[in-house]
């Protein structure tokens, strides 16, 4: 069992009941009014002035002990549009809304790190505490940039962690460079020319159109990609038709593309248009690529990156703390502070055997056994990055 360190038992009994009063209430983009109250009115009876306001429901929260160096924590507030399917006391009593990614334990953690930084001031310089919403597709990071958050607080670094259910508790894993991918999204809308479904001749059929194309896509993977090189382009969604025995005139294609590369998502982006044009005009059919540039990829630098794993090492020893993970496919808007300051985005295990529903699942549900370790992890960066002189 790993030590608790400097998060006393009282915090991680408060954190627990933070965590599963939040997971219970779940809230999601940009509509966390009740978790942001819960969070600012925490932080408020631990002495700490609190912004509120950034981003709608963003709360950001300055302790200041002396003169010195600043860094940011960050942590997300939102749940997902998914009904829970798991039962327990603090199931969500939300229909269709469900915290599945453990944003209610990523707030709980930090509280108890806010808490214990408060209370001990084991520090000499500025900690801002950053309660983000909307992680989950609406890019909460980036309208908390763009509204002045290192404006406001002008943090030297920035510092995130998630749970990962694929990673046994006691261990954390991170990488510099890249650690999650750049997430992009499409829509194609094909028009042809509608007709009779027993007289394909006389018409452009945009549904035989758009079964080829859905192939095609597949080559810039396969083929223009170098095989050292990571992309994914999934088509998710095809909508067009109404009847049996009609062509129609359009069908439209939504999807995703993710790279681990900014250079292989231009590529990819352009091998999109180039197949489009070259299909469209093969079969006399007009093609619409409409192509979202969505979160960037998390980018760890270097020297924030080694201090994160020196602070974890601190608590779990070299030997729990991977150094090297492979990136993520998935993607994180706390890239979007990365592009704005230097930092590094930590995984913090959260496995406790090998059938664990990972995030996103009906049957998650954050494990409290990590609360103390990750508020442990902050505190002990913390105390690293802001030494007392």
């Amino acid at each position: 069992m790993y030590p608790d360190l400097d998060i006393a038992e009282d915090t991680r009994e408060r954190m627990i009941a933070w965590r599963r009063d939040i997971h219970a209430n779940p809230e999601t983009a940009f509509e966390e009014h009740r978790t942001a109250n819960v969070v600012a009115q925490s932080l408020a009876l631990m002495g700490l002035p609190v912004h509120r306001g950034l981003a709608g429901t963003g709360v950001v929260a300055t302790l200041k002990h002396g003169e010195g160096p600043s860094i940011a924590l960050r942590a997300d507030l939102d749940a997902l549009n998914m009904q829970e399917l798991g039962r327990r006391l603090h199931t969500s009593k939300c229909f269709g809304k469900m915290h599945a990614c453990g944003h209610d334990g990523h707030t709980a953690m930090l509280l108890g790190a806010a808490e214990h930084l408060a209370r001990h001031k084991p520090f000499q310089g500025t900690v801002y505490f950053v309660f983000q919403p909307a992680e989950e597709n609406e890019g909460g990071g980036r309208v908390m940039v763009e509204a002045g958050l290192f404006e406001q607080f002008p943090a030297d670094a920035v510092y995130g962690m998630h749970n990962f259910p694929g990673i046994a508790r006691g261990r954390f894993a991170i990488r510099a460079g890249t650690m999650t991918a750049y997430l992009d999204t499409f829509e194609i809308r094909i028009t042809g020319k509608g007709s009779h479904g027993a007289m394909p001749e006389t018409g452009i059929d945009p549904v035989m159109v758009s079964a080829q194309l859905v192939n095609a896509l597949q080559s810039i993977v396969s083929r223009r990609t170098a095989a050292t090189e990571s992309a994914v382009v999934s088509v998710t969604q095809i909508h067009g038709g109404d009847t049996w025995n009609v062509i129609p005139e359009q069908v439209v294609l939504r999807g995703t593309v993710r790279t681990l590369d900014a250079a292989v998502q231009d590529q990819t982006q352009a091998a999109m248009g180039q197949i489009c044009a070259g299909i469209g005009q093969a079969h006399g059919a007009k093609i619409e690529l409409d192509y979202r540039r969505g979160y960037p990829g998390v980018v760890n630098t270097a020297q924030e990156t080694a201090a994160a794993v020196a602070a974890a090492t601190s608590l779990v020893g070299p030997e729990q703390v991977d150094t090297d993970i492979k990136p993520a496919m998935g993607s994180e808007d706390f890239a979007f502070m990365l592009l704005k300051r230097p930092g590094a985005y930590i995984a913090i295990g959260a496995g406790e055997t090998d059938d664990d529903p990972p995030v996103h699942n009906p049957y998650y549900d954050f494990n409290d056994a990590i609360l103390p370790l990750g508020a442990a992890y902050w505190v002990a960066l913390v105390k690293q990055q802001l030494p007392l002189r």
